[in-house]
């Protein structure tokens, strides 16, 4: 007899070698690696390479990943100036979606090239969305797009586009570090999308245009967001307490706390949490850290429940003054990687995804009445 679970849970759809969240415990792997191992040790680029080759690189090979991204980050002036034009007032995270969509039309490789086409495509795609992100943003608020430059990482990259200057260490570490927390998170809504659209043989860039609407949603990554409106609303640490317990009466999510996976601390808050306190120290700027941390003291009493990543992640962006309706697209470009290494693996022993579902409507037999009879 078939089993029906709501929502999958508890159900093994595939097999990967990528990553692995152990919600009980709190533990994140990517590739074998625990995310407390590589937070801080490593940078960005080198998780990328971890995703798409399994391993992490050595020096020759992370300059030869390094070189390929760089080289990929000019975006065909079609899609340039579907973001000049592109309505001021749209959703950046839309904008993103619709702008990987017309990638696809400049290119022609799909999904029957051989492997290293299709790593070249992924490749393409992790350097060229964060461009996407920053020139929107640039052209909606009036700004002449700065140029692409192929001397600096892919965090300090995306913050030299988004202000015209090269960031400082502190800020570039900062992002990166958010970039590797972000990278891989085994089959979340996002990905498993992903790689239901690829185990069609569709296109990877019809895979992560789905994969990016699926992020949109505010119980996945739409919820870094909905994080800064609710400290916004609160709007001074004194007026927690009280806030939360009306929500709480009220029955109203909390958002940036507990999650779908993890029973325990989300093992990448800890991480985000520091530099938040980091960050707001250097700005001078306490309360959203004092918000945030008499939140999550009170969820932790009151209901078991712990923060997520998305919690400090969005302090994190605000503190590097970073608009809110960007948090969405800065989690896509880090999952970029993720999402494109997911959908390499799902090709590599392709099967169609398609599940069963339990009929639970009108009984059989149903006889038609003919319309004036109705």
């Amino acid at each position: 007899m078939a089993v029906v679970s709501k929502g999958l849970e508890g159900i093994v759809a595939a097999e990967t070698r990528l990553g692995e969240v152990k919600g009980a415990e709190g533990i994140l792997f990517y590739c074998g690696y625990d995310i407390n191992e590589l937070a801080g040790k490593v940078s960005y680029e080198e998780v990328v390479y971890l995703l798409f080759y399994q391993k992490l690189p050595n020096r020759a090979e992370l300059e030869k990943l390094t070189t390929a991204l760089r080289a990929e980050r000019e975006l065909p002036q079609g899609v340039i100036d579907y973001l000049l034009a592109a309505p001021k007032k749209a959703k950046p995270i839309d904008i993103m979606r619709t702008a990987v969509s017309m990638l696809g039309s400049y290119e022609l490789n799909r999904h029957d090239v051989d492997v290293s086409e299709n790593l070249a495509t992924a490749i393409r795609l992790v350097s060229q969305i964060g461009v996407i992100a920053a020139y929107f943003h640039r052209a909606r608020t009036g700004k002449e797009l700065p140029p692409i430059r192929k001397d600096l990482s892919e965090a300090a990259h995306f913050l030299y586009l988004m202000t015209g200057e090269v960031p400082s260490k502190e800020a570039e570490k900062t992002l990166d570090v958010a970039y590797v927390l972000h990278a891989e998170h085994g089959f979340n809504a996002s990905t498993f999308t992903a790689r239901v659209v690829a185990s069609t043989l569709s296109d990877m860039y019809s895979a992560i245009s789905a994969a990016i609407g699926a992020l949109k949603g505010p119980l996945h990554g739409g919820a870094n967001e909905g994080v800064i409106h609710m400290l916004e609303e609160i709007g001074s640490p004194d007026k927690v307490d009280a806030w939360v317990e009306d929500a709480l009466a009220q029955k109203k999510k909390i958002m940036g706390i507990g999650h779908r996976v993890y029973k325990v601390l989300d093992p990448r808050a800890p991480h985000l949490r520091e530099m938040a306190i980091q960050l707001t120290a250097q700005l001078g700027e306490a309360k959203w850290i004092q918000m945030s941390e008499r939140i999550a003291e009170i969820m932790r009493e009151r209901k078991g429940l712990n923060a997520n990543v998305d919690f400090y992640s969005a302090t994190v962006y605000y503190s590097l003054d970073i608009p809110t309706d960007l948090f969405t697209p800065i989690f896509a470009i880090a999952r970029m990687s993720g999402w494109t290494a997911h959908v390499l693996e799902q090709w590599s022993e392709n099967r169609l995804f398609r599940p069963l579902s339990e009929y639970v409507g009108r009984p059989y037999g149903q006889k038609v009445v003919p319309i004036d009879e109705r």
